[in-house]
């Protein structure tokens, strides 16, 4: 059986002629409806009151082989609808809209499944319904067109935005969504549940090794396989290049234990095939459990992070759950306490330094002072470096800090031109382009100044990026400043790259200074420093001096500075502003 059919807007503008009885054309316009049919749209004629529905002929072509009783009412066709059945009726008899005369437009999109196993064909319902004399929706009148491969390409649309491209997982965003959700539900039905970051470890190396594609590889097989293991209702997400995030729901703290080897297994024991050779992998995995321990996504997020840290620190490819640490959140109040007191000194300008004397050994006289930073607190107290520095360089402050202390330094340089001045800059500052452009600046702005600074690096960054601190110290040669490493001997600088670098001055580590009077390997290590750099035409400079005996001991074995208690500690007051100070030039 056919669906009741809408006369076609030519038919139904043909009329008899009342002289012959003739039917002639009334327009030689195109048939609108078969202009529709022919882009594969049916229109249709919807009688509310008796909720009969006529179609155009072309719904036959649109709804092959369904039979005309499911498209001859309103309610029979909502019954092939997905997901919402009412959405048609929905959308004429939403509230707040009234028909002025010209009808009321509505626009909706729905799928339809002609039969059990068919699949749905989605489609763009445009329409137009028209008051009766009450002012209710009387008739509705439409096209409807199908709709698929818009529908797929928003599906695929949506898709992208709620989901990893490579790995088809859950992105960030929608993991953090997930997350919230589950931590809502844990807490409303009082069930525990659990949440897992696995870290796959070393894939930095295989990028190395490998490529970009390989590592692609790799975390495309990894997903396979945590999501293998998941159970029906747990969440997959990628966290991040690395890390993938579970949510595991109703998961006590003894089952994620148990689930966290199974997941380490499924990675550790089957090497992952590449198109470069099998790869062989571990990953280290950090959780919580939720609302015991976390109470929102944030919460859940940063304390499994913190866990995957730590059994990363302790041996990779482990599982550590996070458990409440009373040290550990009292160094975190320590630490924002600290963090709000750098910020707030870098704003009011109180940020100090403190000038420590660097005397020649024989004469004693000053050669230069080292600039050491301080924190005046609010009380008129200062904070010392070790208070300070450690915490500004894992907040990401140091550079902020390094910034205000190289201004003080060379303003100072610029005010007192018969002094000398020595300033560290942290590893993070060292390899800061902005700090060297910078420093460029500020000695460019100052004639004069260049020449008595010394900026100090670590022996740490001195191995790690020898061909970028070169650089680094040959632009600062050139304005006649000189560079020294600081605390040497606690890295593994060779003094082969001490050349390379061309470095003046070589400062002694004081760990291996201040017991050289009583430790027969302390004094050999020194003077063993000591000896190799005069060779290379280094200068050095002993830390940490507490008496005499130790002094001697230095002279006789050619140190040309030494520098802590025996000297003179460092003090904000500035000694040269004394009518009886007087230095001495470092020789280069």
């Amino acid at each position: 059986m056919k669906p009741a059919v809408i006369p076609t807007a030519r038919s139904a503008a043909r009329r008899p002629d009342s002289a012959s009885g003739a039917v002639a054309p009334a327009s030689d316009g195109p048939d609108a409806a078969a202009v529709l049919a022919a882009l594969g749209q049916a229109t249709f004629i919807w009688d509310l009151a008796s909720d009969a529905m006529g179609w155009s002929e072309a719904a036959t072509r649109l709804f092959a082989g369904l039979p005309s009783e499911a498209l001859a009412s309103g309610s029979a066709f909502a019954q092939l609808i997905e997901p919402a059945r009412s959405i048609r009726t929905d959308a004429v008899l939403a509230p707040g809209r009234s028909d002025a005369g010209s009808g009321v437009a509505y626009q909706i999109e729905y799928g339809v499944r002609l039969h059990a196993t068919a699949e749905v064909l989605w489609l763009e319902e445009t329409g137009c319904w028209f008051a009766g004399l009450d002012g209710a929706p009387a008739r509705v009148q439409g096209v409807v067109r199908l709709n698929n491969e818009r529908h797929a390409r928003d599906e695929q649309l949506l898709k992208l935005s709620q989901c990893d491209p490579l790995t088809g997982a859950l992105n960030r965003t929608q993991l953090a969504a997930a997350l919230a959700e589950a931590i809502e539900e844990a807490a409303r039905f009082r069930t525990p549940s659990g949440f897992m970051l696995v870290g796959v470890d070393h894939l930095a190396h295989i990028n190395e090794a490998f490529g970009f594609d390989v590592a692609d590889e790799v975390i495309v097989e990894i997903a396979q396989r945590l999501r293998a293991r998941l159970r029906g209702g747990d969440v997959l997400g990628r966290f991040s290049g690395n890390k993938f995030g579970l949510i595991l729901k109703n998961c006590t703290a003894d089952q994620m234990t148990i689930a966290s080897e199974r997941f380490l297994a499924a990675i550790r024991h089957d090497v992952v095939p590449t198109k470069s050779g099998p790869v062989s992998l571990t990953a280290s995995i950090g959780a919580v459990s939720m609302p015991r321990h976390a109470r929102s996504a944030e919460e859940a997020m940063v304390r499994a992070q913190e866990a995957l840290e730590r059994a990363k620190a302790r041996r990779r490819g482990t599982f550590l759950t996070w458990r409440p640490n009373v040290e550990r959140e009292a160094q975190r109040r320590v630490n924002i306490r600290v963090t709000d007191e750098i910020v707030s000194a870098l704003n009011e300008r109180r940020v100090v330094v403190a000038y420590e004397p660097v005397v020649d050994l024989r004469s004693r006289a000053v050669a230069f002072h080292e600039c050491l930073v301080r924190m005046r607190q609010d009380s008129g107290e200062l904070l010392l470096a070790p208070d300070i520095v450690p915490v500004a360089e894992k907040l990401g402050l140091i550079h902020l800090v390094d910034q205000r202390v190289l201004e003080l330094v060379v303003a100072e340089l610029a005010t007192a031109p018969q002094i000398q001045l020595s300033l560290n800059i942290s590893p993070e500052t060292t390899m800061d382009p902005e700090w060297w452009s910078r420093i460029e600046i500020l000695l460019r702005a100052h004639p004069g100044v260049a020449e008595r600074l010394i900026v100090e690096i670590t022996e740490t960054v001195a191995i790690q990026d020898i061909d970028d601190v070169r650089g680094f110290v040959t632009r600062l040669k050139k304005f006649g400043s000189r560079i020294a490493i600081d605390d040497f001997g606690a890295g593994n600088t060779s003094f082969r790259n001490l050349r390379k670098l061309g470095v003046d001055l070589v400062k002694i580590d004081g760990a291996f200074v201040q017991n050289i009077p009583h430790s027969s390997d302390d004094r050999a290590f020194v003077q063993t420093l000591i000896d190799l750099a005069h060779r290379l035409g280094i200068k050095t400079v002993a830390e940490w001096v507490q008496d005499e005996e130790s002094a001697t001991l230095l002279d006789s074995w050619g140190c040309d500075y030494i520098q802590g208690r025996l000297t003179g500690l460092a003090t904000p007051e500035r000694p040269w502003a004394k009518p009886a100070f007087g230095g001495r030039s470092v020789a280069g």
